[in-house]
């Protein structure tokens, strides 16, 4: 198992450092290291976003949420059938846009859309907060694959397999830049259909079939101390619903979904994904069903997220088993990868306003340190915290959608109304998701209403942005004094237009 294993990671290292001969090109450009010249075709970035949403946490947390609660773990499978219409429609136009100006980032775009370096900067924090966690979530993911695979290996899975990990993905993040985890992105899609189909045939002969399987759940599940449902109750309709669109609505909102986009080829590229996209929705139900054939198999991990790789080990040899494991930590290097390469383009961009001389370089190093930082929450032990902190960063990127999904179609709302949105929302969800978590109850008019905490703090976003621009505008006309604006001389104009250059 340990053979088959290091023999897979030591492949797709091979194709992650060759990758920058298949692609020769000047990485110490920012849009050629961060963004691959824009040159990823349908195929490349078919399988580039399916690496951004298809993760070793996704292969993780998925199966082990319905393995603890049941049916609510399978709004995951929801909200990836809402996502690819808005992709669909939003992403070509954003693309466009991106392509035409130059922008490399989400924060670029609404730099140059509402001309406001704050509300610029606050879309950049946003994204960064919201990273960090979700890449310490794909090494947390690959620890507990590497804890599998026995006492000699898996005994040391916080120490240095972890680093050694850490230390590969960083190499050639550094040296290639998106082109590494594209090519990598290929060889990890046929690498986890392998391992779902098979775990979709071959576990299930072993368990006696589904009906089986859905039976011992349904038993299981109904005997907790928290009862689960196989079936969802109607008290959870409203809690199930908006977690599903918050998460749809903010998937594409995080900068590596965002890069993932902005580095094909054409728009017509990203309509033709978004088509074909829903065959990975297909693979995350037969994901979502390890769960309950971890019930059926009768395991009792210490810590739900063991469920999948304890499942795989028992129920097949050693060798696929290796493969099996060794699928998992690619399927966390991939993302990590371009998490990491998205967050650094937004610090050398938006916040450390870097040259363009400067830009790649400072970009590769920010990709270091914000890799180290997730290294460290991750060796710290406390998967509790980073959970949390994940939480909030969905919470946090989905204020990020007024500005920029506004801003690619008619702009009502004015850069300080949208900033003032955001701070409320900002604010407002985070105080939820310390209180309560992310799921909040609301007690209104009788009412239980209890909902996705960033669905909550959105609508108390666009509550305050819409509040603050329709005060500002009566401002503006006593400012004024009721009196027409004067019209600009010519040198005035001249000057405006060389100000804007």
């Amino acid at each position: 198992m340990l053979a088959v294993f290091l023999s897979c990671i030591a492949l797709v290292a091979a194709v992650g450092f060759l990758s920058s001969r298949w692609w020769r090109s000047d990485v110490t450009a920012l849009e050629e290291w961060g963004l691959a010249g824009r040159q990823f075709g349908a195929v490349i970035t078919w399988c580039l976003i399916g690496g951004d949403f298809y993760t070793a946490y996704t292969l993780i947390a998925v199966p082990a949420l319905v393995f603890g609660v049941g049916a609510s773990g399978f709004f995951a499978l929801v909200y990836t059938i809402l996502v690819y219409p808005f992709v669909f429609v939003v992403m070509p136009r954003l693309w466009t846009v991106a392509q035409r100006d130059g922008y490399i980032t989400l924060a670029d775009f609404v730099r140059g859309c509402y001309n406001n370096r704050w509300l610029a900067l606050a879309v950049a924090l946003s994204g960064i907060a919201a990273t960090v966690p979700y890449i310490a979530l794909q090494l947390a993911g690959m620890q507990v694959a590497m804890a599998a695979l026995g006492p000699v290996f898996g005994a040391h899975a916080s120490g240095w397999p972890l680093v050694a990990a850490f230390a590969l993905l960083a190499a050639y993040d550094f040296s290639s830049g998106l082109r590494a985890p594209a090519s990598i992105a290929v060889v990890k899609d046929v690498m986890i259909y392998t391992l779902v189909i098979a775990a979709a045939v071959w576990i299930p002969m072993r368990l006696g079939g589904y009906g089986h399987i859905f039976s011992a759940a349904a038993r299981s599940l109904a005997v907790r101390p928290v009862p689960g449902f196989l079936i969802l109750p109607p008290k959870q309709y409203l809690s199930f619903a908006t977690l599903a669109l918050g998460s749809a609505l903010a998937a594409f909102l995080y900068p590596h979904m965002a890069t993932s986009v902005l580095s094909a080829r054409s728009a017509r590229t990203i309509q033709r994904n978004a088509i074909v996209l829903p065959a990975y929705t297909l693979l995350l139900g037969l994901v979502a069903l390890l769960g309950y054939m971890a019930i059926a198999a009768g395991l009792h991990p210490a810590n739900a997220n063991d469920v999948v790789p304890q499942l795989i080990v028992r129920m097949f040899g050693p060798h696929f088993a290796g493969f099996c494991l060794a699928t998992i930590v690619i399927g966390g290097l991939v993302p990590a990868a371009i998490m990491a390469i998205a967050a650094a383009s937004l610090f050398a961009r938006n916040v450390y306003h870097a040259s363009p001389a400067q830009e790649a370089r400072v970009a590769k190093w920010a990709s270091l340190l914000i890799k180290l930082a997730a290294l460290a929450f991750v060796l710290s032990g406390r998967i509790t915290y980073i959970i949390n902190f994940q939480l909030l960063g969905g919470i946090w990127i989905l204020q990020t959608l007024p500005a920029i999904v506004f801003g690619l179609y008619r702009r009502r709302l004015a850069a300080p109304a949208l900033l003032a949105g955001w701070v409320a929302g900002t604010v407002v969800g985070t105080l939820m998701a310390i209180a309560r978590g992310s799921v909040y109850p609301l007690h209104i008019a009788g009412l239980d209403l209890t909902a996705y905490a960033a669905i909550d703090a959105l609508v108390v976003n666009l509550v305050i942005a819409t509040a603050c621009q329709l005060f500002s505008r009566p401002l503006a006309r006593i400012q004024d004094g009721g009196q027409q604006p004067r019209q600009p001389s010519s040198g005035q104009i001249k000057l405006a237009v060389n100000d804007s250059h």
